[in-house]
């Protein structure tokens, strides 16, 4: 089983759309795919007509009082489960900071549906915590929307730091441009630049859209409702890249 979390520290950068087109990509080729959106404000629990809410919240998954497989809700497609977001997801870090293995437990409770899934996929709150910690532990490739402005690659520089830092197993890194216009200079010069001088970024470009955002009226991945896109076309070729980081 491999594990690939769509994880930012910037808020607002296209890391759910990411996770939600991935996700529905891996499971129409046939993999079996287990979506869990550990963001509390449940953007992808959404997108995948999923109600947010666990059984007795993040307590009971993270003190062992209830499965992870009792977590998870079948999707409207083939292959792909969705473990839901929870309000209560908010209180991770502290929920994590009273185990005994902090920073392993995500990792462990997604050990045990290892021979259930071939891929997990992570949506994650943007944020430097605990979770965070615990999620880059627990990753084989950790996919990264970066938005094409002056501060892009600061924040690259300090998610390459924050991986680097964190002991353990460090997963691959795999950056991307989200949301980019070429009609304007900045971002057509980061593109032109930033994947050719930085092996963690990728050659894929994910445009800007308004079909991206009608994501959220239809509540389905834009790779299954309008598949020839730009933007479709980009998740694909995303996905591709992410194919050879997990080899």
């Amino acid at each position: 089983m491999k594990i690939i979390a769509s994880y930012s520290i910037k808020g607002g950068v296209g890391k759910t759309t990411a996770a939600a087109n991935l996700a529905w990509l891996a499971a129409n080729e046939g993999q079996r795919v287990l979506l869990w959106d550990l963001d509390p404000q449940g953007g992808a629990t959404w997108l995948f007509k999923v109600k947010a809410k666990v059984k007795g919240g993040g307590e009971a998954l993270v003190g062992g009082k209830r499965d992870l497989a009792h977590a998870v809700k079948a999707s409207d497609y083939d292959n792909l489960d969705v473990i839901p977001s929870d309000v209560s997801y908010r209180n991770l870090d502290l929920l994590l900071d009273a185990e005994k293995k902090p920073t392993r437990m995500l990792g462990d409770l997604l050990a045990t549906l290892s021979k259930k899934y071939d891929l997990v996929v992570l949506d994650c709150a943007p944020s430097i915590s605990l979770v965070s910690e615990n999620i880059v532990r627990a990753a084989d490739l950790v996919l990264a929307p970066v938005m094409p402005s002056p501060l892009a690659v600061r924040t690259l520089d300090q998610l390459r730091d924050f991986i680097d830092d964190t002991k353990g197993k460090s997963p691959k890194l795999l950056a991307f441009l989200s949301m980019v216009d070429r009609r304007r200079r900045l971002h057509k010069d980061l593109v032109e630049e930033l994947p050719g001088s930085r092996k963690d970024v990728a050659r894929t470009v994910v445009p800007a859209s308004s079909a991206v955002e009608q994501m959220g009226v239809r509540r389905a991945p834009i790779v299954e409702w309008q598949p020839r896109s730009p933007a479709a076309q980009a998740y694909r070729e995303l996905w591709a890249e992410a194919l050879k980081r997990l080899k």
